[in-house]
Parts: C-alpha cells; structure tokens; sequence
C-alpha cells in the first residue's frame, strides 16, 4: 500500500503517475480486490462535510492527488517524490501501458453513448487495447435489478480494471458499494476523463494544469454546473488547511 498523508482527515496517497501504474499492476497480478478513488480539493470537501465518503476515501487502495494543491501539502509534508496523478492521464498511463497491454477494460458510466464513444476514441488512440465492455447506467439511482444486471455484465467481461466515470462523490459511493460483489481486481473512479477522452469536453492546457489553476479553466468552460463547487469548496479548503498546520484543529 502506498505511504499516506494526512488531509483533512483523508489519507491522501505520496505517490507519483509511476507509482500509480506500479500498484495498479500489482494488484492485477495478485489479483488483490482494490478500488481507487482519483481526489482533489472537491473530493476532500465532500469528505469534511461527510463522514460515510471520509471512510470510503480512507478504505479505498489508493487515494492519488488529482490537484496541485494537494501535490504541495504532500511536498510541505516531506514527499518530495510526490506529483499529480490526474484522472485522465492515469487512464491514458495505464491503458496504454507496455507492462499493462494483457490487461483488459470495462468501462462504467458518462451520459449516452459516451462510454461507447470513449471505447472507440481510446481504440484509435491506443491500438490493441483490450475493452471488454460498456455499460451506462441510468441518471437516476439503478433499480435493483438493473444494477444486478450490470454487474453480471461485468463479471461476465473478464475485466482486470473497470473506469467509473460518474463524477464525485457518486462514484466513490459506487465503488465502495460494489467492490465486493466484482471480480475485477481493480475499480479506478475518473469522473470527467470520460468526457475529456470521448472528445465532449476541452481539459485545460498543460500549464493552467501544473500552476494549480485548473479549477478556474473549468469553471470558465462550465460556469452554470461548477460555480457552486469551486466558489464554496476552494476558500473553505484554504481555511481548513490553515487551521489543520497550525495545529488549530486535528482531522482525524
């Protein structure tokens, strides 16, 4: 399991992009039963204010640092090795992975028709990759039937991973739920990748990403659904963060 840090009460993974591909091969080689929640600024808030998606976030193998903000308290906090692993390009990193190219792929999740559009999009780009299958699941909450249906469907696929693409906290929640009842070694919620990667919506560029500004472009591109998130979570994090170092107050 990768070393830790401690964020507001969740433990925050000190790894890197390489690390990242490293563990989730492992486990598929062990055939260990892991989920991996991909988490920034919004996934921690959430945490605050929930207790239930705190101790989702604290079970889960991996927690890795999707933002640069949580890059820099693993540096304040001796983990120098320590680097963004973004949702998107872990997905990218271990799809199209040498060590990785056995491997095969579910896809779970986006609006209609996205995860088919991802599939196709992520076959031209990475030829040979090994998708096993699609599903996407009703906006609503999936009855019982349905979601036994799903997850026949991905049992059924052989899968060694399965992307969940349902965005936070519904995916963390999805996964802590399922990962008993799927065969697949390895569950990794990316939330947006699967827009970015069908082609439906634009990432930031590169250097907006590493200068921590990320939220900002997004905000601009999606102001009507994002505004909420970011204008609430980033002061309040910044807040919590202060009291958290000068020992003010302990997340536990």
């Amino acid at each position: 399991m990768p070393p830790r840090f401690n964020v507001l009460g969740v433990r925050v993974s000190a790894i890197n992009p390489r690390d990242a591909l490293d563990t989730i091969r492992l486990w598929i080689d062990q055939r260990q039963r892991r989920y991996v929640c991909v988490t920034g600024v919004h996934g921690v808030m959430e945490s605050v204010n929930d207790p239930s998606l705190r101790a989702i976030h604290n079970g889960a193998g991996m927690v890795t640092p999707d933002g640069m903000p949580l890059v820099w308290l693993a540096w304040l906090n001796g983990w120098r090795r320590a680097d963004r692993v973004y949702g998107p390009d872990l997905m990218l990193n271990v799809c199209g992975a040498q060590s990785m190219r056995n491997a095969t792929h579910f896809l779970y999740g986006g609006g209609d028709g996205v995860a088919e559009r991802l599939a196709d999009s992520l076959r031209a780009r990475i030829p040979g990759i090994r998708i096993a299958g699609t599903h996407t699941p009703p906006f609503r909450r999936p009855t019982p039937e349905e979601d036994s249906a799903a997850v026949d469907a991905i049992n059924a696929s052989n899968a060694d991973i399965v992307w969940v693409g349902l965005s936070t906290p519904k995916q963390e929640r999805w996964m802590a739920e399922h990962r008993s009842r799927l065969q697949a070694p390895v569950l990794i919620g990316v939330g947006a990748a699967f827009d970015f990667h069908a082609g439906l919506k634009r990432q930031a560029p590169r250097l907006i990403q590493r200068s921590g500004l990320e939220w900002l472009f997004r905000l601009c591109t999606e102001p009507r659904r994002l505004w909420r998130r970011y204008l609430s979570n980033n002061p309040r994090f910044i807040y919590h963060v202060l009291l958290q170092s000068a020992g003010v107050r302990v997340y536990n």
